[in-house]
């Protein structure tokens, strides 16, 4: 039997998993790092945090699943969207990665806008100035740091730097390309208008492939590092966010997701490709090739749930390490007992500002509405309530692009609760299914290496063959009425607190 390797290179960890052909786990393995913040808004990591961890979890899911390396027909990587990382002429990182969530690029946003304009940004590369974007953080370093910039020879994304320990080439491919803000979107390749308005050499990027394509192979260094096969494929992957909708087998109109990770998402598949003009969603190239997707992104999903956890419930984590469960279970029988609606009680979820609807930087979290009634499990649910709230208002603008779901199915470490998903079905007003693998990115990303390996013809036939429907959960009509009376508050709420946001900022 062929194997594949499917690699997931997050914001708190990478997790390698190896599937066989039919796309069953066999093995997995999980390596963290850390994340550092040196100043509010700023959020880096070490690149080579990236490499020990693939490198390491590969081996480890040899060792665990006892498959021969000459049976592993294909490598596919999945990677966190926008960070930055810089080589020298040596291959050697210049500085930690900036990464997706850094919020310090709110002027070189101005400075992209200007020199290019806005209307025709948004025409070339599907998208606004945002500081979330690679092409934001390349400017601040020539702006901030022009000593490390002169030595810049290549710029790689953080999965693109793993495939150049991997396989030694320099290359990314559309999904993930997508994200940096260089992209001519509508022709998948990069634009050299934007690049050239920038002052960005295009010897610095890497050769742009569809995501199912052979990008290189293992080379012997990586071999002795990983176990892996010396000649091994390794394809272009995927951007997470395109990843794990290939994992969740969103390669096809009409099936939406809906992914509560770090950040949460709500990603539809798109034939023909299609803008927001008002730049609220993303447009990106899919990783179905010569398909693209529109998604809507909130900054602090999951990230929000984990604050929480981290301060306000050692003592649920505390019993769930004794009872050996996931603290989130304890968190979510919890939550359960509080009414749907927090009895007015909601959340802002900007931890680390917020990108859809509202593109500010500066947006900040929020409880409103807190009363003497309200306990910590009041707020528990609330901050549930208000990421499910964020990925309402994404939905909601992707149906005024004329995109409609026959079905939306969740995924990521959220879609894994059943209250989480309860709420969003309530929200959304539809039926909101879970899937027969929990894998996401790494699975999205291992079908993309069977289809360069030519284990299947395409994409959508191996989604067709290894994802199936498990469980379908419809909205509870009380609570959908609820939910529809306490989100015309929340959308409200921003629009009330952006000068105050603003006004913090300034200080």
């Amino acid at each position: 039997m062929s194997f594949l390797v499917g690699v997931d290179i997050g914001t708190s960890g990478t997790k390698t998993v190896l599937f066989d052909e039919k796309g069953n786990s066999v093995a997995s393995h999980l390596e963290e790092y850390p994340l550092y913040q040196e100043k509010i808004g700023w959020a880096e990591q070490e690149p080579l945090d990236w490499w020990n961890a693939t490198a390491n979890s590969i081996k480890a899911v040899l060792h665990k699943s006892g498959v021969n390396p000459e049976d592993v027909k294909g490598v596919g990587l999945s990677g966190q969207m926008h960070g930055l990382v810089l080589l020298d002429k040596g291959g050697n990182v210049l500085r930690k990665s900036i990464i997706w969530c850094d919020q310090r690029t709110g002027q070189e946003c101005i400075e992209i806008t200007n020199k290019i304009g806005a209307e025709r940004l948004i025409e070339i590369t599907a998208n606004p100035a945002l500081t979330g974007f690679t092409a934001s953080k390349i400017m601040w370093v020539k702006n901030h740091e022009p000593e490390i910039y002169e030595k810049v020879d290549k710029i790689l994304l953080p999965k693109d730097y793993v495939r150049y320990m991997l396989t030694g080439e320099f290359a990314t491919e559309v999904s993930d390309g997508s994200g940096m803000q260089l992209m001519d979107i509508k022709n998948r390749c990069w634009s050299d208008e934007v690049l050239e308005k920038l002052e960005i050499d295009k010897s610095f990027l890497g050769k742009m492939y569809e995501s199912c394509e052979v990008t290189g192979t293992i080379t012997k260094s990586a071999a002795e590092a990983t176990g892996l096969k010396v000649g091994t494929i390794v394809v272009g992957g995927a951007g997470d966010q395109a990843a794990c909708a290939v994992g969740n087998g969103i390669v096809k109109s009409g099936i939406i997701s809906s992914t509560i990770g770090t950040s949460g998402v709500v990603f539809a598949h798109m034939d023909n490709v299609e803008i927001d003009k008002l730049g609220r969603v993303h447009t990106f190239c899919h990783a179905v090739p010569g398909k693209w997707h529109v998604m809507g992104v909130t900054q602090g999903a999951g990230l929000s749930l984990k604050w929480y956890r981290d301060n306000f419930c050692r003592a649920e984590m505390e019993t769930a390490d004794g009872m050996g469960v996931d603290p989130y279970y304890l968190m979510d029988k919890q939550a359960e007992r509080i009414p749907a609606g927090c009895d007015g009680l909601m959340y802002l979820p900007y931890l680390m500002g917020e990108r859809t609807p509202h593109l500010d930087a500066n947006a900040k979290g929020v409880f409103f509405g807190l009363s003497a009634k309200h306990d910590k499990t009041s707020m528990l649910r609330a901050v549930m309530e208000g990421v499910s709230y964020s990925l309402k208002d994404c939905m909601e603008i992707i149906k005024e692009m004329g995109i409609t779901a026959s079905e939306v199915r969740a995924s990521g470490g959220g879609g894994k609760s059943k209250l989480w998903r309860q709420m969003q079905a309530d929200m959304f007003g539809c039926n909101i299914n879970t899937i027969n693998s929990s894998e996401g990115g790494a699975l999205g990303v291992a079908i993309l290496a069977g289809v360069g390996a030519g284990i299947y013809s395409s994409v959508p036939e191996a989604c067709d063959m290894a994802i199936s429907v498990t469980s379908s959960m419809p909205p509870i009509e009380e609570n959908v009425k609820t939910y529809e009376k306490y989100y015309q508050v929340y959308k409200n709420l921003y629009p009330a607190l952006k000068p105050q946001f603003e006004a913090i900022a300034q200080n």
